[in-house]
């Protein structure tokens, strides 16, 4: 029996995010190219994204099966096993011979030939041992030692670092940590917008072509869930009729308010899903400036604008945490700015699972330091009346208000934190009100277990017409 191509494809991409430190998505998207059947490439996208997300308690089950942990020191091997596993912990419709078979194969060519017989072993006796309850979460629970500490405890039975798990129940208590562990690891929906309402049915037609149903959104009322198939390699999206994006990432945008005619600079814009946005907001007669520090993005960003038809951006290589390069006094001020910041990601780790192994807690400081400096350098340019945001797609205070309070507390009263559910009111769904995503404490916020988007956090920043 010969090895699936989709098993062929999640091992290789597997082994990049651990040797090369690359994005998951990157290497799938790099991967599935025209040649890969559709079930191939839906089988090699679950078992890449679902290995990541369910790393933690697929060592821990593992490494019960072990007598030297050294044994599975080559990464290959360690791979090898946890797709093996997930699969037969994770996915029913599969046989377990298959799993077993293909897994020690994968072992073979990845030239660790010595380790077959292990890997061979322990996933035979893993098909054999029944793993009582309703999930394999639930099961596993049942097997952890009662005496660890409970974010040791969450952390082995929904897979996650027990330092995150532990800074989120201090922060959100250990009912709200457990929702929020558990909603990152089920596969996240898939949003889109219609870029040209002219081609709203011919989209619509190319998306159901491509096997996809559309839904409407969930959180914005011109957003569309997109449902099974492969969108993206659809007309549609190849052609840049729609635009793949989270809900809480469009609304983002839609919290910036551009009107026509506005200048704009969009500050961290790659890979561009918001600029576009504001792009259309601002019309004809707007102007938007786009930038990132990275030439790739900042060209890969102008061939998508290109190909969708946006004449009104223009983008420019900057990096935003040194003086802008833009000329004062107000005259060459900004009506609207958008500072969606870098940042951990650790709203989208249902999205991005390999984050959750990628991030350390000294990650936090470095971040909060870069993420200062870009709110303290856009602010100057903001007009007078003009409207700033400051967005993550981070749960963490570090980069969220802790961010906002220092450096508005640094400028003095020019400036004013608004009421984001006034801005976002009108894009919403009728049945979701904006103090669902416009907090008491001023800020908007999504939370993945109560909006079922990425976890987002915004803050509305105006400048005042005078001093107060």
């Amino acid at each position: 029996m010969s090895i699936s191509r989709a098993r062929t494809i999640a091992f290789d991409v597997l082994l990049r995010v651990a040797k090369q430190d690359a994005y998951a998505d990157d290497a799938l998207r790099s991967e599935l190219d025209k040649t890969v059947r559709t079930e191939d490439a839906g089988l090699a996208t679950e078992l890449a994204l679902g290995v990541l997300r369910w790393q933690r308690l697929l060592d821990f089950v593992i490494d019960r099966y072990l007598k030297k942990q050294a044994s599975t020191a080559d990464v290959e091997v360690r791979i090898a096993l946890r797709l093996g596993m997930y699969q037969l912990l994770f996915l029913d419709r599969v046989p377990a011979r298959a799993a077993v078979h293909e897994s020690v194969e994968l072992v073979k060519r990845a030239r660790k030939r010595s380790a077959a017989t292990l890997v061979n072993a322990i996933l035979r006796k893993a098909a054999k041992e029944p793993f009582p309850g309703n999930s394999p979460a639930d099961a596993v629970a049942k097997l952890v030692p009662a005496d660890l500490p409970l974010a040791e405890r969450l952390g082995i039975q929904y897979s996650h670092p027990s330092w995150i798990v532990e800074r989120w129940i201090r922060i959100y208590g250990e009912e709200r940590t457990r929702s929020l562990l558990q909603a990152n690891n089920r596969v996240p929906v898939l949003s889109g917008y219609l870029l040209d309402p002219q081609r709203g049915d011919e989209a619509a037609l190319s998306l159901q072509k491509s096997g996809s149903r559309i839904q409407p959104g969930r959180l914005l009322r011109d957003s569309w869930v997109l449902e099974g198939g492969n969108p993206g390699a659809s007309e549609a999206v190849r052609l840049g009729w729609v635009a793949i994006q989270d809900e809480a990432s469009q609304a983002v945008a839609h919290l910036v308010a551009a009107d026509p005619g506005n200048t704009i600079l969009d500050l961290c814009a790659a890979p561009g899903g918001k600029t576009m946005l504001l792009a259309r907001a601002a019309g004809a007669w707007g102007h938007v400036i786009a930038t990132d520090l990275h030439k790739n993005r900042v060209r890969a960003m102008q061939e998508r604008f290109e190909l969708a038809g946006i004449r009104n951006v223009e983008t420019v290589v900057l990096d935003g945490a040194q003086p802008l390069p833009f000329e004062r006094p107000f005259d060459h001020s900004f009506d609207r700015i958008l500072v969606d910041v870098p940042c951990s990601g650790t709203g989208t780790l249902a999205r991005h699972p390999e984050i959750r192994w990628k991030l350390c807690a000294e990650d936090l400081r470095d971040l909060h330091d870069r993420q200062a400096s870009l709110l303290g350098n856009a602010l100057p340019h903001l007009a007078p009346g003009g409207r700033l945001v400051y967005s993550t797609c981070s749960l963490e205070p570090e980069e969220n208000e802790f961010v906002v309070r220092e450096v508005l507390g640094a400028l003095g009263d020019n400036f004013q934190i608004a009421d984001p559910g006034i801005a976002i009111e009108s894009f919403l769904q009728e049945s979701v009100r904006p103090n669902t995503v416009a907090c008491a404490d001023g800020f908007f916020r999504t939370f993945p277990p109560d909006h079922g988007t990425d976890g987002f956090f915004a803050a509305v920043i105006e400048r005042r017409t005078s001093k107060a």
